[in-house]
């Protein structure tokens, strides 16, 4: 049973970093597409970034230039690293591991909150 635990939230002021991990159990964590959206507050679940088993990357335009996603396949794990935060980019933050055959699965989600 795969199973995605998020971590790393937190509260910082603006202009801080953060770095936020995923751990996916399971098999075949090297064929996974990984991505991290995030939710705030009355708005809809949006993608942030998004790192393929090829390792093709994308990332919204509002986070790009000072977010960075990578993966280490080694320990089952998803980063999102993020710099020059914004109180806009407060919300929770979700990762999410999908499998042609091991299916799509969510975490739970970590809180970042941008305040000064």
């Amino acid at each position: 049973q795969e199973k995605v635990v998020e971590s790393g939230g937190g509260s910082v002021q603006p202009g801080g970093s953060l770095k936020l991990e995923c751990v996916v159990s399971g098999n075949e964590f090297n064929f996974y597409t990984l991505t991290w959206h995030r939710q705030a507050p009355g708005k809809q679940r949006e993608l942030v970034a998004t790192i393929t088993s090829g390792r093709t990357i994308t990332y919204a335009d509002s986070v790009k230039d000072r977010f960075t996603i990578f993966r280490n396949n080694a320990r089952k794990t998803v980063y999102l690293e993020m710099n020059n935060l914004k109180p806009e980019d407060t919300a929770v933050y979700y990762c999410n591991a999908d499998h042609r055959i091991y299916g799509n699965h969510w975490g739970q989600g970590t809180q970042v909150t941008v305040s000064a």
